[in-house]
């Protein structure tokens, strides 16, 4: 199964050109490799609400992604608001996953409870937010890797009992 995966970075610094998209790199890498995945769609926004949530209702509505893995923005800083927009967009939340990610790099590294991503589903698309760093982002899709293919089966309505 190829499953149709949109990437959304939440920079401002990524946004306006001054920082390149490591991140995004390695998300690429994983999912085409470790998951089978093909990415549809790539962008970088600003950490603003507003066009986070648009770019999630997009990325999800018009271009049909089956996961959507968004980049920056879960840490505690005021500008950090992926969460509080993927929020506003999901139908329901999957909160196992980001305990999964939080717990499995926790035992490496504390600071990983400060991450903040949430888990959900929007129609047929699960959204998972990754921290902003490449480490990070590498850490958190491993601990949940083994489990995507099954989330997304049943998400995208072809899990068969």
């Amino acid at each position: 199964m190829v499953w149709k995966t949109a990437i959304l970075t939440a920079s401002d610094k990524g946004a306006r050109g001054e920082r390149e998209d490591t991140s995004a790199q390695v998300i690429r890498e994983l999912v085409e490799e470790e998951l089978g995945g093909e990415i549809v769609e790539y962008r970088i926004v600003p950490d603003e609400q507003d066009d986070i949530i648009a770019s999630l209702i997009e990325l999800t509505d018009y271009f049909r992604a089956d996961l959507v893995l968004t980049t920056g923005g879960t840490e505690l800083a005021i500008r950090d608001v992926t969460p509080e927009a993927t929020m506003r967009v999901i139908e329901r939340e999957v909160p196992g996953i980001a305990e999964s990610m939080r717990t499995a790099v926790m035992q490496r590294d504390r600071s990983a409870m400060l991450f903040r991503g949430i888990c959900g589903i929007r129609g047929r698309t699960l959204i998972v937010n990754l921290p902003g760093s490449p480490k990070g982002v590498h850490e958190c899709l491993a601990a949940i890797m083994d489990q995507l293919p099954e989330a997304l089966l049943m998400v995208t309505g072809q899990y068969k009992q």
